[in-house]
């Protein structure tokens, strides 16, 4: 089985009213697996972490080292041998917790189709493929439109926004790398509500509603807006500018004080920021 790392477009998107609380008011499950190897239907989870957070605040945890029965490898990654796994408990021995700490939560994760794709090959395994949840926010797909990044693997990323991390591929210590990484590209997005993210997109050139939302009030306002932008290949930059008509996926408009005409494609746009008084 492949696992895209982007959604399709004919996806669905979620429910629930989760989806539409401020990002600080919200709760979020940060997940994180590690596998024996990557086929869904042969692998096995030897390692999770979930921890159930709500504005900062921690309200449940689980991280367990998971037996996977006969299945073994990819060692050389997380380091879980034998030796490791000998005390292991099955995955049907967490399910019940791992179902509790996900329940009415928004899961975040770091190339998060795998996990999801993972987590509901365990559950259905238990005949509780119903409790797995369908929907993520994807913190690699997040990073790719906020940042110009070398890499967009999760340690890459924390070395480049110098996030420090004690311990790679562990999943104790990637959720909480995941955990800080998420804090800055919420930063860097500014999310009216948790489904702002999920509306992020990576090449389909779909842009975010809050986005379309924000410019057209500034046109209907007299076109002046501040917005940061990310081009393709380049880091963010911050623009002043007039908007003078939204031909979605563009915003067209001219820069200021030069009044230089510009295009802009909106899904590239990150925020959308009230306008500096002009001196």
């Amino acid at each position: 089985m492949i696992v895209s790392q982007t959604r399709s477009p004919g996806d669905s998107p979620p429910q629930g009213d989760v989806w539409d609380l401020p990002a600080a008011e919200a709760t979020f499950a940060f997940l994180d697996l590690e596998m024996t190897g990557l086929q869904v239907e042969e692998d096995r989870v030897v390692e999770i972490c979930i921890e159930r957070v709500r504005g900062g605040e921690l309200l449940g945890r689980l991280e367990r080292v998971v037996d996977p029965g006969e299945r073994r490898g990819a060692e050389h990654v997380h380091g879980l041998g034998d030796e490791a796994l000998a005390s292991a408990a099955p995955f049907a021995e967490l399910a019940d917790e791992v179902v509790a700490l996900l329940d009415g939560a928004i899961v975040v994760a770091h190339g998060a189709p795998w996990d999801l794709a993972f987590l509901r090959a365990e559950l259905t395994r238990l005949g509780r493929e119903s409790s797995a949840p369908t929907h993520a926010i994807d913190t690699l797909v997040l990073c790719r439109r906020a940042f110009h990044l070398p890499s967009y693997a999760l340690q890459k990323v924390a070395a480049s926004l110098t996030i420090s991390v004690s311990r790679a591929h562990r999943a104790a210590d990637d959720v909480q790398t995941l955990r800080r990484v998420f804090e800055r590209v919420v930063a860097e997005l500014a999310p009216k509500a948790a489904r702002d993210l999920w509306d992020v997109r990576v090449g389909e050139r779909v842009p975010r509603p809050e986005i379309v939302e924000a410019l057209q009030n500034a046109l209907d306002a007299g076109g002046r807006v501040d917005v940061v932008y990310r081009p393709a290949h380049r880091s963010p930059e911050r623009l002043a500018m007039v908007l003078t008509a939204l031909v979605p996926p563009h915003a067209i408009g001219y820069l200021l004080p030069g009044r230089g005409r510009r295009e802009l494609r909106i899904d590239r746009i990150l925020r959308v920021e009230p306008a500096e008084a002009e001196g």
